[in-house]
């Protein structure tokens, strides 16, 4: 690939390169995209179907009144007398 110099060019040169250049990368993203949906599908016959988009469960924090509920609980259990 030639090397432009940068400085020598005008704004609307710089600008059209710009252009050109998210143009191309616009083009490389879409076909890339293709590609890997086309390998996606190909291996869903394998298993379960693919999700589109993978979503960890959400994780529920326990609240301290649960955790004073719960050793409440524990406390008012009767305990277990030796023979």
């Amino acid at each position: 690939m030639a090397k432009i110099d940068l400085d020598s060019l005008s704004i609307e040169e710089l600008v059209a390169l710009r252009d050109n250049a998210i143009a191309k990368l616009a083009e490389k993203v879409v076909a890339r995209q293709a590609e890997l949906a086309a390998e996606l599908e190909k291996l869903s016959q394998y298993g379960k179907p693919a999700k589109k988009s993978p979503v960890a469960p959400a994780v529920k924090k326990a609240k301290k009144s649960d955790d004073v509920a719960r050793k409440n609980d524990e406390a008012s259990e009767p305990i277990a007398q030796a023979a």
